[in-house]
């Protein structure tokens, strides 16, 4: 393909999540776990209608936390970060996520953030103690540089009634940042 002098071209350089959400619910199924229980929790949780593509666990100082639209459309494509966990009938099953925030120890100014993404047969107490721990483990190896705050935690816990349950914590990324790095 040749740039015939009539067409303008940009180079983006890789887009930077923006606006996310939280989300969190469960399913239960008698057929199976992934077109069944997995399915209906992200039903439950409003996302059900979406195409999930999920990332690790890091976010960018440009994200910033806003209510669920009330309008997804069906079949886009979302990223997010995802606890989720699986179960058989009467067993407990506890998905949970810790946010954390990284900020500059001498300015203060945010510089990311972590995710920690935990799913289990634990209590609440349990797996919020090793959202935690895990926080930590992570902060300590790489970013004890900067000041770690504002720890927020999601779960979601639930014992199925039928053959498989699923439980499940999402922060949906909304908006994208593109990065201009060269114009025509």
């Amino acid at each position: 393909m040749t740039n015939s002098g009539n067409d303008h071209r940009l180079l983006l350089g890789n887009r930077i999540p923006h606006e996310f959400f939280i989300t969190k619910g469960s399913g239960e199924s008698d057929i199976t776990i992934h077109a069944g229980s997995f399915h209906l929790a992200l039903c439950n949780a409003g996302i059900g209608m979406k195409n999930i593509v999920t990332y690790s666990s890091v976010l960018p100082a440009e994200a910033r936390q806003i209510e669920m639209p009330e309008y997804l459309k069906q079949g886009d494509v979302m990223e997010a970060i995802m606890a989720a966990g699986h179960c058989r009938k009467g067993e407990r099953i506890t998905a949970g996520m810790a946010i954390g925030w990284l900020y500059e120890r001498d300015t203060g100014v945010k510089f990311g953030g972590l995710v920690s993404e935990i799913s289990g047969n634990y209590p609440v107490g349990e797996i919020e103690q090793k959202l935690n721990e895990s926080m930590l483990e992570i902060y300590h190896h790489g970013y004890d540089d900067y000041r770690l705050g504002d720890l927020q935690m999601i779960t979601e816990t639930f014992v199925p009634h039928k053959q498989y349950g699923t439980a499940l914590v999402a922060l949906c990324f909304n908006s994208y940042i593109y990065p201009v790095l060269k114009g025509d």
